[in-house]
């Protein structure tokens, strides 16, 4: 690595630069993941400056393993510490591949055990009282009902229902295009349910112009006919909950989590689960099978005479 003219600091802030702008543009890392790795390698970086280190390539292994235990020491939750760990080993596996160091001195850091819990759901009962919250006469009800109705018949994660444009529908075929982590793009089934709220809310949509213009609409708009953000969908699904009722806390992802734990309790195909989520890794759907599984002990337990 060239030897920085302004200072130490200068050396670390142009190669953790140089590292974001490739996670970007080579995985296609969202604001929030590079916002979350730029705060990781600031606290590396003071770490290993306060350590002695001019350059990001003069960490050795032993250092970092005194940077890992510092995190333990200041009482990091383990998710915590084992984000923290993985942007240090992404880092320096760039690092590798930039030629400024020859090994990844990262590579033997282990990130601590994490218990895995299991995903909030909601029941369908509740689902159903979620979905008919939305009233199609009140201001924002159709567009509402849409959001809700496409969110759980597809799954999608509330960052991928906001980039959803009007191109990417296929409501005659009954999908939609997503765009999902790492850019994977996948396809999203939109049931009967979803695909009338959504041609509601087309047909009421303000601004809306026709042609082949219109294909390049965001579905979803704000108020000042802009894209909706993923703020607002929290403060729609906020408003919806205490209409039908529902005290329990849920997020847009609840959603998501309800959408796979009914498939799965339906008898739904696990790899056509994951395949429907878009998860690269079938170890990520299957903390699914655990909720339903706990959800036969839990049936058993109460009705069985001789469970107990």
């Amino acid at each position: 690595m060239p030897q920085p003219t302004s200072g130490p600091q200068d050396a670390f802030t142009q190669a953790t630069e140089r590292f974001l702008r490739a996670m970007t543009a080579e995985r296609g890392a969202s604001p929030l993941t590079i916002k979350s790795y730029r705060e990781d390698l600031i606290q590396l970086a003071e770490f290993l400056l306060s350590a002695g280190c001019r350059t990001p390539a003069e960490a050795s292994s032993a250092v970092l393993r005194r940077f890992a235990g510092g995190l333990h020491a200041a009482g990091y939750a383990a998710s915590t510490i084992a984000r923290k760990l993985a942007s240090t080993r992404s880092f320096y596996a760039f690092g590798q591949r930039e030629g400024w160091v020859r090994t990844n001195p990262a590579k033997p850091l282990r990130s601590p055990k994490r218990a895995r819990k299991l995903p909030k759901f909601l029941t369908n009962e509740e689902i159903g009282r979620l979905l008919a919250a939305p009233q199609p006469r009140a201001a924002g009800g159709l567009r509402d009902r849409a959001i809700l109705e496409l969110m759980y018949s597809a799954g999608l994660r509330v960052r991928e229902l906001v980039t959803v444009d009007d191109v990417d529908l296929d409501l005659q075929g009954g999908t939609v295009r997503v765009r999902g982590k790492g850019r994977r793009e996948r396809l999203g089934i939109v049931g009967s349910h979803a695909r009338r709220a959504v041609e509601a809310w087309l047909a009421s949509r303000p601004g809306r112009s026709s042609g082949a213009a219109s294909r390049q609409n965001p579905l979803f708009t704000n108020k000042l006919g802009t894209r909706l953000s993923v703020r607002g969908v929290a403060r729609l699904l906020e408003k919806h909950l205490l209409t039908a009722g529902l005290s329990r806390r849920a997020s847009p992802h609840t959603l998501r989590h309800s959408f796979a734990t009914h498939l799965l309790d339906a008898g739904a195909d696990i790899r056509s689960v994951q395949e429907l989520l878009g998860h690269k890794s079938l170890v990520t759907t299957q903390i699914y099978t655990h909720v339903t599984t706990s959800r036969l002990l839990d049936a058993f337990d109460k009705a069985h005479p001789r469970a107990r």
